[in-house]
């Protein structure tokens, strides 16, 4: 049929004009974003859809709802600055020598060992995450706690806002006070929200990575007041919660201490008494009501980004991953006795992490085993949840692969890609390994590392060498130690981690002597 010359110009100008476009690809989509919501100190119980009776997040437990929800998911550090590192860089703390938090808790006269060689910020050399995700044409903006001694736009974003919180109402800090325009009465969670939306809202036109990063539920705790005046009604209607509000915490590396003698420590409850014993408090139930303001101010900021994507008509193509950078803080940061009312304990001891043992600075299971949800639309099935083990190193791979961006092995190469996981396909990533040559902060424990392979996981303790094997499978709480009772598996779990701390170097603390210096990086105070 001939072609009249009316339809002949008006498909030429539909050409002109972009609704035919014969040079397009066929079912070409824009690149997808990518949101990475990182909470700093937040538990895997925390969270209400991995079992938080107290605290309320609907948004969380809706974004599990809409995507996986992995329940092995873990940092790979039981602080911040080392785990952080590892997400950007797909390299385990001991590999780049990043081991400890910045600046890192001062050696003390009364430890043993010199605390390990360490850096004090992110090398030069790593080709960070968002540095590759810009050479991709994104723009990367990162707000909040970097906490890796250097200007986050010197390895890759675009943006930062970025710095120290003094207090979580205005004024925040002097690193703010430029950066993150406030007036009193303003709750930084909130502003950190706003300042991520604004950026999100200037470049819905391009690809872009925002790298999140809540400086809550970190201490100083102090929650949004009109949420913490909910939490106490809240708690003052729920019936009392069964057990001690708090438990001491021997060093399991050393020589036992009896329950006779723990009993008897519970009321000698001295910082200098427990310092010499070796013991540390561990708090037993959610029931901190400014904590619980903090935590639901950091799902709202969830909730809002997700509801300015959803405007944007950018829900669709935006991949978002939200996780911890460790534990919670159910021990103290620094030792702090528990015979103060609850407002000032409240101040101190942030949530509980049951049925996980320890807390942030510990390499048991509330140190480092964080909540995971990721949101991949179209692809990750609503609803679902995955017992694949993943840790920190492996978001850079899989975020690559995510977006069909070329792998660069050479980087992350402590990472693995758990893709096949997020498509509910056999996933098998091999153990994963913790090394922390220092004493935390939060707990008198020795210096040690840890590796997970399966269902077992072997901890070792660097300042008398004790071990430990638990069976997460069937002892999630960590409390039956089968080294001695399963020796040939504690064997086979030992070499293993002594071989991988060969081959990336892991830097070891060493006995204090006469003569002997710290090591290079190391802070020094007596107490």
């Amino acid at each position: 049929m001939n072609k009249s010359p009316h339809w002949s110009g008006l498909i030429a100008a539909l050409v002109i004009v972009g609704i035919v476009n014969t040079n397009l690809p066929a079912n070409e989509t824009p690149q997808p974003n990518v949101v990475f919501f990182l909470v700093d100190d937040l538990g895997q119980r925390d969270v209400g859809c991995y079992g938080s009776r107290f605290y309320e997040t609907p948004a969380i437990d809706q974004l599990a709802k809409e995507g996986m929800l992995f329940d092995n998911a873990y940092s790979t550090c039981h602080v911040c600055s080392p785990s952080r590192a590892s997400i950007l860089t797909g390299k385990y703390p001991a590999r780049t020598n990043l081991t400890e938090w910045l600046g890192g808790r001062p050696e003390c006269d009364y430890e043993k060992l010199h605390h390990g060689e360490k850096l004090t910020g992110l090398p030069d050399a790593e080709q960070t995450l968002a540095e590759t995700l810009r050479e991709h044409g994104y723009a990367t903006a990162n707000y909040g706690k970097a906490h890796l001694n250097k200007d986050p736009m010197s390895y890759g974003f675009d943006v930062a806002i970025t710095g120290w919180v003094r207090s979580y109402y205005h004024p925040f800090s002097p690193a703010y006070s430029k950066t993150l325009p406030a007036k009193e009465g303003d709750y930084y969670t909130d502003k950190l929200t706003d300042a991520a939306i604004d950026f999100i809202e200037r470049n819905k036109d391009k690809p872009f990575f925002v790298h999140l990063e809540h400086f809550s539920v970190h201490d100083p705790i102090q929650g949004r007041k009109d949420l913490v005046q909910k939490y106490k009604t809240k708690l003052a209607t729920m019936p009392p919660q069964e057990g001690p509000d708090y438990i001491l915490e021997p060093n399991p590396d050393g020589p036992t201490i009896s329950e006779e003698k723990l009993k008897a420590l519970e009321e000698d409850d001295t910082g200098t008494t427990h310092q010499n014993e070796r013991v540390w408090w561990v708090k037993q139930k959610q029931d901190n009501v400014e904590f619980a303001g903090m935590v639901e101010a950091t799902d709202e900021s969830l909730g809002r980004i997700r509801a300015k994507l959803k405007e944007l008509g950018l829900e669709q193509n935006t991949i978002i991953i939200f996780t911890s950078d460790n534990g919670g803080m159910a021990a103290s940061n620094q030792y702090r006795g528990i015979n103060h009312p609850p407002e000032t304990l409240n101040s101190r001891y942030a949530s509980s992490n049951l049925p996980l043992r320890g807390a942030k600075g510990w390499n048991y299971e509330g140190g480092i085993r964080v909540p995971l949800i990721v949101h991949w639309p179209d692809k990750t099935q609503p609803g679902s949840s995955s017992h694949a083990i993943v840790t920190g190193t492996d978001y850079y791979p899989t975020l690559l692969e995510m977006l069909s961006l070329p792998a660069l092995p050479d980087q992350h190469v402590d990472g693995r890609s758990f893709v096949p996981a997020l498509k509910a396909e056999a996933y098998d990533r091999g153990p994963i390994y913790w090394h922390f040559p220092h004493y935390s902060n939060h707990g008198f424990q020795s210096p040690g590392g840890a590796i997970r392979s399966g269902q077992y996981k072997l901890l070792e303790y660097y300042e008398y060498g004790t071990v430990q094997l638990f069976d997460l499978k069937n002892d999630i709480g960590e409390r039956n130690n089968l080294a001695k009772s399963q020796p040939e598996i504690a064997r086979k779990l030992k070499k293993m981690m002594h071989d991988w701390r060969d081959e990336v170097d892991a830097k070891m603390p060493y006995p204090k002597t006469a003569t002997s210096k710290p090591a290079r990086g190391s802070r020094v105070r007596a107490y």
